[in-house]
C-alpha cells in the first residue's frame, strides 16, 4: 500500500513538471511567434547592456511584454516631437510605472512648514545664470537604485555643495549614514529631507561616503563612523514658498533641496531636453538638488542634479522648466525648497 502511495506521489511530480515545462515552451513559443523580430533582438541587446537575469523565462516573457510597451511609448512620444524634451530606453525599460514609482520614490511632506528666516532675502546682485556642477561644488552623480531614500540624496548633495563652497573642498559624504542613523525618517520607505539636516546638526556633522559607504537598505547606525566628521552645518532654512524669484536668488549662492512630482512616464524615460509643466502635476513625491539655473533657446530651465545614476536623463541629470507660470513651479519645485546653513 506504501508503495502505490509512494508511486503516485511520483507520478504526480512529474506531471507537475511536464506541464510546468509546457506553460515556459509555450510562454516563450508566444513571444517568439506574436512579437516582430526586431522587437525581440532591441530587448536582447537590452538585457546585455543593463546585465539583467530574470529568475526564469516565464518572468522573461513578462518583463518583454512590459519593455514593449514602453518601447512603443518612447517611439510615439519621440516620433510626435511635440515636445521640448525626448525620452528614451533606460535601465527602467521593463518597470510598468507602479513599480518604478514605488522602487524610485520616497520623498515624504513634512510634518510641519514653518516659516524660518531666508538669509538670502535682500540679495539682489543675482547673475543671469547659475552652474554649481562647472563650479566644482557638485559630486558625481549617485544612484539610490530599489530604496526610497531620494531624500538623504537630496540632503547630502545640498550640504556637499555648501562645504565645498565655504571651505573650497569637494567631499563626497554618506547617504547611508542618513539612512541608518536618521531616525524620523522611514529609510528607504521614504523620508523628509528636513530630517536629515536635523540630523547632520544634532550630530555635529557628517561622515565621508567611502567611510561609511552606501548599502541600498537601512541598517543599524554605526556610531563609531558616524564619529568620523567631514562635513557641518549650522542648521538649515526654507525658502519662501510658491516664488521661483526666491528660489533663484537661493540656487545663485548654492545647491538647494527641493521636491517634484517625477511619477510621470517621461519622467521615468526622461533623456534630455527641458521638461514641460504639462507631463506633471504639482503634487511631490521625489526629492532632488537644484544645482543651477538657465537659457537654452529662449527657454529658461532650473539644472537639476537626480540620483538614479548617470544613465538617466542628461548624464544624470535634468533641466525642468523654470518661470511656468504657476505658483508652485513646474512640477512643484517652488513648494517646499530648503537649503542647509554652514
Amino acid at each position: 500500500m506504501g508503495s502505490r502511495k509512494y508511486t503516485h506521489l511520483i507520478v504526480f511530480a512529474a506531471i507537475i513538471l511536464v506541464l510546468e515545462i509546457w506553460a515556459c515552451c509555450e510562454a516563450t513559443a508566444r513571444w517568439r511567434l506574436d512579437d516582430d523580430d526586431e522587437m525581440v533582438k532591441r530587448y536582447e541587446q537590452w538585457i546585455v547592456e543593463y546585465g539583467r537575469v530574470y529568475a526564469n523565462e516565464t518572468e522573461k516573457v513578462k518583463r518583454f511584454d512590459i519593455f514593449k510597451e514602453n518601447v512603443n511609448f518612447i517611439d510615439s512620444f519621440n516620433q510626435a516631437g511635440n515636445e521640448t524634451f525626448t525620452v528614451g530606453i533606460n535601465e527602467f525599460a521593463d518597470l510598468t510605472n507602479d513599480e518604478f514609482k514605488s522602487s524610485r520614490m520616497g520623498y515624504k511632506n513634512p510634518p510641519y512648514y514653518e516659516n524660518t528666516p531666508f538669509m538670502y532675502e535682500n540679495v539682489t546682485e543675482i547673475p543671469a545664470d547659475m552652474d554649481w556642477v562647472k563650479k566644482g561644488a557638485v559630486t558625481p552623480v549617485k544612484n539610490q537604485k530599489q530604496c526610497g531614500c531620494c531624500w538623504a540624496f537630496s540632503a547630502v548633495a545640498a550640504i556637499e555643495g555648501i562645504k565645498q563652497i565655504r571651505a573650497g573642498i569637494l567631499s563626497s559624504l554618506s547617504e547611508q549614514q542618513l539612512l541608518d542613523c536618521d531616525i524620523i525618517s522611514l529609510g528607504c520607505h521614504g523620508g523628509w529631507i528636513g530630517a536629515g539636516f536635523l540630523y547632520v546638526l544634532f550630530n555635529g556633522g557628517i561622515t565621508t561616503e567611502s567611510n561609511y559607504p552606501y548599502a541600498m537598505k537601512k541598517g543599524f547606525c554605526q556610531r563609531s563612523k558616524a564619529a568620523q566628521i567631514e562635513a557641518k552645518i549650522k542648521g538649515f532654512q526654507w525658502v519662501p514658498r510658491f516664488r521661483e524669484s526666491e528660489l533663484m536668488k537661493a540656487v545663485a549662492n548654492q545647491p538647494v533641496s527641493a521636491a517634484i512630482d517625477a511619477s510621470g512616464m517621461a519622467f521615468q524615460f526622461y533623456k534630455g531636453g527641458i521638461y514641460g509643466k504639462d507631463k506633471c502635476t504639482t503634487t511631490v513625491n521625489h526629492a532632488i538638488t537644484v544645482v543651477g539655473y538657465g537659457e537654452s533657446d529662449g527657454r529658461k530651465f532650473w539644472l537639476i542634479k537626480n540620483s538614479w545614476g548617470e544613465g538617466w536623463g542628461e548624464n544624470g541629470y535634468l533641466k525642468l522648466i523654470k518661470d511656468s507660470g504657476d505658483a508652485k513651479g513646474a512640477c512643484g519645485i517652488a513648494t517646499k525648497p530648503s537649503f542647509p546653513v554652514a
